[in-house]
C-alpha cells in the first residue's frame, strides 16, 4: 500500500486509536500527505510517486497542465509543482512528496483523461496531451496572444508529429468555448496545422 486514509484504517481496526497516526508522524513511521491521508518514508525516492499521490489525496483529479505536458515532453521545463485538474474547488497541498495544485474545472469538462499503470499494480490518471494542452489554454487566460501561446515552448517535434489533431479539435468542441477556439485557431496556425 502506497498511501492510505483513515477510513481504510478503520475498516482494518475499528477501535484503532487515531493518535497513533499523530505519533508514527513524530516518529517518522509514516508521512502526513494532507489530513486523513498518510504514506511512508520508503516511497520518497519513487519515480511519479507524486502523480500517484496526487490522484488518491484529492479525488476526483487528474494530472494536467504543466505536469501533464512535462510528463509528455512537451514542454522542456523541469516541474517542481505537480498540477491537476479536478472538479472540486481550487486547492493546494505541500508535504514531503512535494507541493500539488489543483485547479477547479466543471464536471462535464473532466474527460480526456487515461490511466497509466504505476509500480506494476496501481493507476496513474492522467491528461491525453491534448487535453492537457486544452485545460492549459482554457484555465490560464494569460495565453490570449500569438506571443504567449509561442512562449509556452511546445515541442516541434510533438506538434508536427505526434499531436492528435483530430481528437483535439473533438475536445475543443467538447469545451463550448469561442475563447479557447481562438487559442486553439491560433496554437494551429503557429504550428503550421492549420
Amino acid at each position: 500500500m502506497v498511501c492510505f486514509n483513515i477510513n481504510q484504517v478503520y475498516a482494518w481496526r475499528p477501535n484503532f486509536e487515531k493518535t497513533n497516526l499523530t505519533r508514527w508522524v513524530k516518529q517518522n513511521y509514516i508521512i502526513k500527505l494532507r489530513n486523513s491521508w498518510y504514506s511512508f518514508p520508503e516511497y520518497l525516492e519513487t519515480p511519479n510517486i507524486q502523480h500517484f499521490i496526487s490522484n488518491k489525496i484529492y479525488s476526483p483529479s487528474y494530472i494536467s497542465l504543466h505536469s501533464a505536458l512535462a510528463f509528455y515532453g512537451i514542454i522542456p521545463e523541469a516541474i517542481v509543482r505537480t498540477t491537476a485538474v479536478s472538479s472540486l474547488k481550487k486547492m493546494s497541498f505541500e508535504n514531503a512528496f512535494g507541493s500539488f495544485s489543483y485547479q477547479q474545472i466543471l464536471p462535464e469538462l473532466m474527460f480526456g483523461s487515461e490511466q497509466k499503470i504505476f509500480l506494476n499494480k496501481h493507476s496513474l490518471i492522467f491528461a491525453t496531451p491534448e487535453k492537457a494542452i486544452l485545460d492549459l489554454l482554457y484555465l490560464y487566460p494569460q495565453y490570449t496572444t500569438e506571443q504567449e501561446i509561442r512562449d509556452l515552448r511546445f515541442d516541434e517535434e510533438f506538434m508536427q508529429e505526434d499531436l492528435n489533431l483530430e481528437r483535439l479539435n473533438e475536445f475543443t468542441e467538447r469545451f463550448q468555448s469561442k475563447i479557447l477556439r481562438k487559442r486553439v485557431n491560433t496554437l494551429l496556425k503557429i504550428y503550421d496545422l492549420c
